[in-house]
């Protein structure tokens, strides 16, 4: 999810202030997971940021990322 958000951050030439400023989550949350401080993230938050992409949920997992997930 890390990779997708930076991929995305890089395609709509954003950083993490400005995906903050379009989701209304909170900086730090962002920070924290984009920093390995915070290993989860919810699925609300992550809605919001789809949002702040302008993209649905499943456009979000709709990358050759995910094609090969396996579980940790």
């Amino acid at each position: 999810i890390r990779k997708r958000i930076k991929k995305l951050l890089k395609e709509n030439n954003m950083n993490l202030w400005q995906l903050y400023k379009q989701t209304g989550v909170s900086a730090s949350t962002l920070s924290y997971f984009m920093n390995k401080k915070r290993e989860l993230i919810t699925l609300k938050t992550l809605l919001h940021i789809c949002e702040g992409f302008h993209i649905e949920l499943k456009e979000f997992f709709d990358d050759p990322l995910f094609k090969d997930v396996e579980q940790e």
